[in-house]
């Protein structure tokens, strides 16, 4: 009976494991069917990867012509390979990358073809020159090129092509991938990251929007308790993953846009007047910050070993209507920021704007019944009344001081 037992419970794992990985597989499989769906329906950074990967095939193909069939050169290999690892995300770090690797290679054809003089054996070369040019590859001055020294001493040691002529033709080949990698980036639809921008920043306004929305649900409903409020605490915490998305995508935007002006620009015809200021990205940081604060403290008010008062039902039922209006308030940013022609009804609409004035006016009349109740009550509505009208202020900046 014993064994039956554990028969049947090695089965279950096992069909667990299978279930598991066949939800993988699946995922996996339905992950990319979105992306081949998203890279047909329209610009977007599915398209962007679709764009480069075809481009890095064009640059190696191109340069396997030139070296292979056209100059006919014994080692043409290099020009493609060159060619293919230069297709960078922007042209300036195919450049970059392209003279870091060009160092990088030269420095590994020398110095095996010195270990192979010195040494006149394959085994003794190799054991005299990779350990140096390992150790060099961590040189900062080579970014995450300098593996190419090391790889390039094994190839021109392994396939005995050690002289003069031969460590020529390598470079040679070298420079011409080089150069047709570049080329083809650079001409061929220069990748401009202009969209990341734009698109992370609406995600964040929209994604700040929901969490807003979340937690007025939660109030309006009377739902809102310790593990409720840590719950939308964590939700808010994860924006800080999308903020720096946001920075992430402003520093690529800011580098594709180098060594793409004048005719390479006028060629892709990229938007750059449409690139949303730096000063959006600080803004959008602050909401951010102001809507991790709010739901802070509501997680502290709902804490009763940290709170030894929350705010009265009614009160907290206004505030939810507050946030109501601050999360429609971010997600039509989301759509002026996309471009949308109809973004719904925007903070500064003369309707929307009355309203958030009367909540206001309910929670300060809240703020001055609380005060005769405990310093502990009236501590945490005001924080709370004050995290949202920072979060107005940074919403409406019109709003300010009125």
């Amino acid at each position: 009976m014993t064994r039956v037992i554990n028969g049947t419970g090695s089965d279950r794992a096992t069909t667990g494991r299978l279930a598991r990985a066949v939800d993988a597989v699946r995922w996996e499989t339905q992950s990319v069917g979105r992306a081949a769906r998203a890279a047909v329906r329209g610009p977007g950074r599915e398209r962007d990867l679709l764009v480069q990967s075809l481009k890095a095939a064009l640059a190696a193909l191109l340069a396997w012509l030139v070296a292979q069939v056209w100059l006919n050169d014994p080692m043409a290999l290099m020009a493609p390979w060159v060619a293919l690892v230069l297709m960078q995300a922007t042209v300036y770090s195919s450049l970059v990358t392209g003279a870091r690797q060009f160092a990088a290679i030269c420095i590994g054809a020398l110095v095996a073809s010195g270990a192979q003089a010195v040494t006149d054996d394959t085994t003794g070369a190799l054991a005299l020159s990779v350990p140096v040019l390992v150790l060099l590859s961590n040189w900062p001055r080579f970014g995450d090129q300098g593996i190419y020294a090391a790889t390039t001493a094994v190839f021109t040691i392994a396939t005995g092509t050690v002289s003069g002529e031969a460590v020529g033709h390598r470079l040679g080949q070298a420079a011409l991938g080089a150069v047709i990698g570049v080329a083809v980036n650079a001409l061929i639809l220069p990748p401009v990251h202009l969209r990341d921008v734009r698109e992370n920043l609406a995600a964040l306004a929209r994604e700040a929007g929901e969490v807003l929305s979340a937690v007025a649900g939660d109030l309006r409903d009377g739902e809102w308790d310790a593990q409720t409020a840590v719950g939308r605490l964590n939700a808010a915490k994860r924006l800080q993953d999308r903020l720096d998305a946001l920075r992430s995508a402003r520093g690529w935007s800011r580098e594709s846009l180098r060594l793409t002006s004048g005719v390479l620009r006028k060629l892709h015809r990229a938007p750059t007047d449409a690139l949303p200021p730096e000063d959006e990205d600080e803004r959008l940081g602050r909401i951010t910050g102001h809507v991790t604060a709010l739901t802070r403290s509501l997680a502290v008010a709902a804490d009763e070993e940290r709170s030894p008062a929350s705010p009265d039902p009614e009160v907290l039922g206004s505030y939810a209507k507050l946030l109501e209006l601050l999360g429609d308030s971010c997600r039509a940013e989301a759509d002026r920021l996309l471009g949308e022609e109809d973004p719904g009804d925007p903070l500064l609409d003369e309707r929307t704007e009355a309203a958030m004035r009367d909540l206001h006016s309910t929670l300060q009349e809240g703020l001055t019944k609380a005060a005769g109740q405990g310093a502990a009550r009236t501590a945490v509505l005001g924080t709370l009344v004050l995290q949202a009208e920072n979060l107005w202020a940074d919403l409406n900046p019109q709003a300010r001081g009125r």
